[in-house]
């Protein structure tokens, strides 16, 4: 006995469903691939004028990364390390390029990392929170007193973000929550399935 065959309307609201739900598959895990393999091509043509062989550059470029990392753990490197910092910090013309680029990259990955204190930030309406990241509690410089601190606040779907000095009984820390989950949470635009209790 045959089947009954669905009317049209309904075959094509079903393959429109199936292709969006092809896609929402389909494109994070192709527009993860698409980035890696443009990293990988970057990384791999800083050498291509001298290696011929397609993945040999990035190699190379990767060991020579882990080889200077292994150098300046030890003790009389790590001191030559110091030197050259501070040269390029006297530099003039290359002082405001290069520590402004390391204290970006230390923010993140280094020993001074600065996102690690997730809160909660009230700036513009009483009851608007903004999800932020608190990186100084010292504002002398700007002689606004202990009662200010400064709040790093990412933009959604951007690599940029806002800086606030504000008073410090208008944050609320987020403490039950990693701080890496948090990030992820704000640059989404609050779209993640979910954020995990530490």
């Amino acid at each position: 006995m045959s089947h009954p065959k669905p009317p049209p309307s309904l075959l094509v609201r079903r393959l429109l469903r199936y292709f969006w739900q092809g896609i929402f598959v389909l494109a994070p895990i192709g527009l993860t691939i698409v980035t890696l393999v443009w990293a990988f091509e970057k990384v791999d043509g800083l050498l291509r004028a001298y290696v011929k062989y397609p993945g040999l550059g990035f190699v190379i470029v990767l060991g020579t990364v882990v080889l200077v990392g292994w150098f300046a753990s030890y003790f009389f490197m790590r001191r030559m390390f110091k030197h050259l910092d501070g040269w390029l910090e006297q530099t003039p013309g290359v002082s405001f390029i290069y520590s402004t680029l390391r204290d970006f990259f230390e923010a993140f990955v280094g020993n001074k990392r600065r996102f690690t204190h997730s809160v909660l930030v009230n700036v513009y309406a009483e009851e608007v929170w903004m999800i932020g990241f608190l990186t100084s509690e010292d504002l002398d410089n700007f002689k606004l007193g202990a009662g200010f601190v400064s709040v790093y606040v990412p933009q959604a779907y951007n690599v940029a973000g806002q800086l606030y000095l504000v008073k410090r009984d208008r944050i609320r820390p987020v403490e039950h929550l990693a701080p890496g989950d948090v990030m992820k949470y704000a640059v989404t635009g609050g779209v993640v399935d979910s954020v995990e209790p530490k």
